[in-house]
């Protein structure tokens, strides 16, 4: 299977969520690989129906189950887990701390399934494996540019380098913005569709002005001109001004672009001098909030121009 995922050693190492989890048995299984953030709770697959067990997702067993198994016949009890374990079933875990019958945790290690234990009660369990999940599973990607948050907007900054992004997001955090990442941008899809940028741990409130060197944002403005991260809203490209190339003057319709299957919307900015990029950017954030709530210029400009058009008198004919 392809795609993004991880290891059970990886979920049994975890220190940040609380799952709190216990190694019983199959620890040659802790290879095996998890690809959803889905969970299943395997009861009826225990009463003999796998029509829609799920082996790929993490089987939790709480209460219920292990009831059910400590008060069936325990030949009947061992043939429903032999049945169970025939699927290559990635994990089991129990909560509530919970003590399985010997023959489960046999039946388990002999086909190498990993069961692991949670002192936390089911329904929170699968809340925190949940949300776990999803933060480690969701499509991630690394992208050269600078993110800022500028009025509250996530905006990403790119274009060729050396053409200014670090000088303009300098510019923007003198002006009482924040900086979030600056080189390289760290971003991961969050549920349902949006992108959350980061930076590098090793290069995180750190800028690179050329002519100054490396400078920290966090220790020269204080802990109010950074973020650790940010929904990112919009990029902004900054490009070389070229007299030859038609831009957008008016901005009737909106370009988007496309990143781990996300649509933001998409600036282009044509750079030459005597032009304030900090200036234009704080506009673009301030006029993205304006389009959030309803109104845009671009538009409204076009009708009232159009109005103007269709109720405009006709002039005297000339004969």
């Amino acid at each position: 299977m392809d795609g993004i995922s991880l290891s059970i050693q990886e979920l049994l190492d975890d220190n940040e969520y609380g799952l709190g989890l216990a190694l019983l048995a199959g620890q040659r299984g802790l290879v095996n690989r998890i690809f959803s953030s889905r969970i299943q709770k395997p009861g009826l697959a225990l009463a003999g129906y796998t029509e829609h067990l799920h082996p790929d997702r993490i089987q939790v067993l709480g209460n219920t189950e292990i009831s059910y198994l400590n008060q069936i016949d325990d030949r009947l009890a061992l043939e429903c887990v032999k049945n169970l374990c025939s699927f290559p079933v990635s994990c089991f875990i129990i909560t509530k701390g919970l003590v399985p019958p010997a023959f489960f945790l046999e039946t388990a290690e002999a086909a190498g399934i990993p069961t692991l234990s949670s002192p936390l009660q089911s329904s929170t369990f699968i809340s925190l494996i949940t949300r776990f999940l999803e933060e480690r599973l969701l499509p991630t990607t690394h992208m050269h540019g600078v993110l800022v948050d500028v009025l509250g907007v996530g905006i990403l900054l790119v274009g060729k380098s050396g053409i200014g992004k670090s000088e303009c997001a300098l510019d923007l955090i003198i002006r009482g913005h924040r900086l979030v990442a600056d080189d390289m941008v760290f971003i991961k899809k969050k549920v349902p569709a949006a992108l959350v940028g980061q930076s590098e741990e090793a290069i995180q409130h750190l800028m690179e002005i050329r002519g100054l060197g490396i400078i920290n944002i966090k220790d020269l403005y204080g802990v109010s001109s950074i973020r650790e991260k940010k929904i990112i809203d919009m990029m902004l490209e900054l490009m070389e001004w070229n007299p030859a190339q038609e831009y957008d003057r008016l901005g009737v319709d909106d370009k988007h672009i496309t990143i781990l299957g996300v649509d933001i919307p998409h600036i282009i900015i044509p750079v030459r001098p005597g032009r304030n990029l900090g200036s234009i950017i704080e506009v673009a954030a301030r006029n993205f909030l304006l389009k959030g709530m309803g109104y845009h210029s671009a538009r409204d400009f076009q009708e009232r121009l159009l109005s103007r058009m269709e109720v405009r008198p006709l002039g005297n004919e000339v004969e």
